[in-house]
């Protein structure tokens, strides 16, 4: 493979705990700046490293005791959450947050959070302080997301004014839908995980006006329609792939990694679209209207041979480590960081060989420290590459360039949140059709449900449990967890029951396999504004609230 050096852009991260200087004289050309990306080239430069590397790498929130970057640490949150995987390192606090309530065992013994009296939300209300620096989990997603959103308004902040070789306008509009639809991206990310937001347009400050999540998501959507606008205008194709070809790492470009049509692209915007409704609205309160979007947007999203907008690794980890950059690959074998749930492993029907390609029994179970957590043991481990079953789709690998990481959406989703938009609205057959679909492209080799006269109630279990498998380490798995309601209080109708949960009850500590256990994870739904920026950019008059009033 040859080598490639993922070029990376200098920015400052306004409004949060950063220790900078104010003002940063940088002239190193292959670091660029807003100053030195005002050439055809520079721009270029400046919309990869900005949002590879400062956006979605590495790159600008490395301070304190965090080493990680977002794919292997904040993204991974979701999981956890989503209870996908398991955890008992405590970077971050991460192994009490992601610790339900409590479980009942098999027989009736009641196994609290070994954090008690605290509970999860109370637990991270305490550890939500710029104190904790580094160690505020709060603070990641939040900090990427933004430094994504300010490189973008670089972007736009000096496109207009350079010169460009070619079909000028072309290239303006190419790059100017490039940094739309990172921002819609970005937004979309904070309306759907924080409880506020802020929406900011300035490449070189912040302001203090939070407002609701609810109005970031219509902020992303926005972004979103910007995008698809300045795509209309990239009318030479030539020099649309060109600019794209630059942007987007040469060893991305591969599998679904090249570079999308203009077409492709706004199918892929379709599909986010449709995420931010779907992944917003409690199921329960979902409208007739909302579906009925659903089904519009998804109709017209991504199809199983569309580009979509992926990552990978490389053997100098310019973007990411093959061994731990991503939620999988921390995930993959014997003594990994996050551990394969029981839960995702109960979720598996008999026969499916996505089970049988991707995880294996481990002789005998792994055991936590009880003091950790109370569900995160497991009999599973996560096969490095798959078993090699033929057809069947390989959920995680550590070797250079394999994993393909979907950043955004994909078309298992999209077939997905169609299936379910159908079932919803009266038509059980045809989103059982589409659940079909997924399974025959990942090679589950299930026999089809279609047809087969399933209810309603049937239907949703087995588009949630579709759902839970074919998107596992997407980090989408917390935003269904949130809207079906699992993780509320017990009291509101949340927790799992009749799942396998691995408990040290039995004589002398001995590990007993539970397989009719109850959980409470009773949840945060949408996480309050980290401290890190409320410190440093107080709320200014008029603004929304930061803290979700959730208790």
């Amino acid at each position: 493979m040859k080598k490639y050096k993922l070029v990376y852009v200098v920015i400052a991260l306004l409004g949060l705990a950063i220790s900078c200087k104010k003002q940063l004289d940088v002239k190193n050309p292959n670091q660029p700046t807003p100053e030195s990306a005002k050439t055809e080239s520079g721009i270029i430069a400046l919309s990869q490293g900005g949002i590879y590397f400062n956006g979605l790498g590495a790159g600008s929130l490395k301070y304190g005791g965090f080493n990680g970057s977002f794919w292997n640490d904040p993204v991974s949150y979701h999981d956890l959450m989503g209870d996908v995987i398991g955890v008992e390192a405590a970077n971050q606090y991460i192994n009490q947050w992601s610790c339900p309530d409590w479980v009942i065992t098999d027989n009736g013994t009641k196994i609290l959070d070994p954090n008690s009296p605290n509970k999860q939300i109370l637990t991270l209300r305490q550890i939500n302080v710029n104190a904790n620096a580094s160690d505020n989990p709060f603070y990641y997603e939040w900090g990427y997301m933004y430094a994504l959103i300010g490189s973008c308004n670089n972007i736009l902040n000096l496109v207009d004014d350079i010169s460009f070789n070619g079909d000028a306008n072309t290239k303006k509009s190419t790059i100017k839908a490039w940094a739309y639809w990172w921002k819609g991206y970005a937004y979309s990310r904070i309306g759907s995980f924080y409880y506020a937001g802020i929406i900011n347009d300035n490449p070189a400050g912040t302001n203090g006006n939070y407002v609701t999540k609810e109005k970031i998501i219509t902020e992303a959507n926005d972004n979103f329609d910007k995008c698809i606008t300045a795509l209309g205008t990239a009318t030479n194709t030539g020099d649309y792939t060109a600019v794209l070809g630059k942007i987007i790492p040469d060893f991305f470009q591969v599998g679904l990694g090249k570079v999308p049509s203009v077409a492709e692209w706004k199918r892929n915007i379709n599909t986010m679209k449709a995420r931010n409704i779907l992944v917003n609205t409690p199921s329960a309160t979902m409208t007739a209207a909302q579906w009925t979007s659903i089904q519009t947007l998804t109709a017209d999203g991504i199809k199983v041979s569309d580009n979509i907008f992926t990552g990978r690794s490389n053997e100098n980890a310019d973007f990411m480590s093959a061994s731990s950059g991503t939620t999988a690959a921390l995930s993959v074998g014997s003594e990994p960081g996050y551990r394969v749930s029981e839960r995702l492993i109960n979720d598996f029907k008999s026969g499916d060989k996505r089970l049988a390609n991707n995880f294996k029994k481990k002789s005998s179970p792994w055991v936590g420290n009880t003091d950790r957590g109370n569900v995160f043991n497991t009999s599973w481990d996560l096969i490095d590459g798959g078993a090699g079953l033929p057809g069947v789709a390989v959920m995680g690998t550590r070797s250079v360039g394999e994993y393909e990481l979907h950043i955004a959406a994909d078309y298992e989703e999209n077939q997905l949140m169609l299936a379910e938009a159908k079932i919803y609205s009266n038509d059980i057959n045809g989103g059982l059709a589409l659940i079909d679909e997924v399974r025959k492209f990942q090679g589950a080799g299930l026999a089809a449900v279609s047809g087969t006269g399933l209810t309603l109630v049937q239907a949703k279990e087995e588009l949630r449990k579709e759902r839970r498998i074919a998107l596992a380490f997407r980090a989408l798995s917390f935003y269904d967890a949130r809207r079906w309601g699992v993780i509320n209080d017990v009291s509101n109708g949340g927790g799992r029951t009749g799942v396998t949960v691995l408990s040290p009850t039995g004589p002398n500590g001995s590990i007993v396999v539970n397989t009719n256990a109850s959980i409470n994870y009773n949840y945060l739904d949408y996480w309050d504004v980290p401290d890190n920026e409320l410190v440093y950019n107080p709320p200014a008059a008029g603004s929304a609230v930061t803290r979700n009033p959730k208790n």
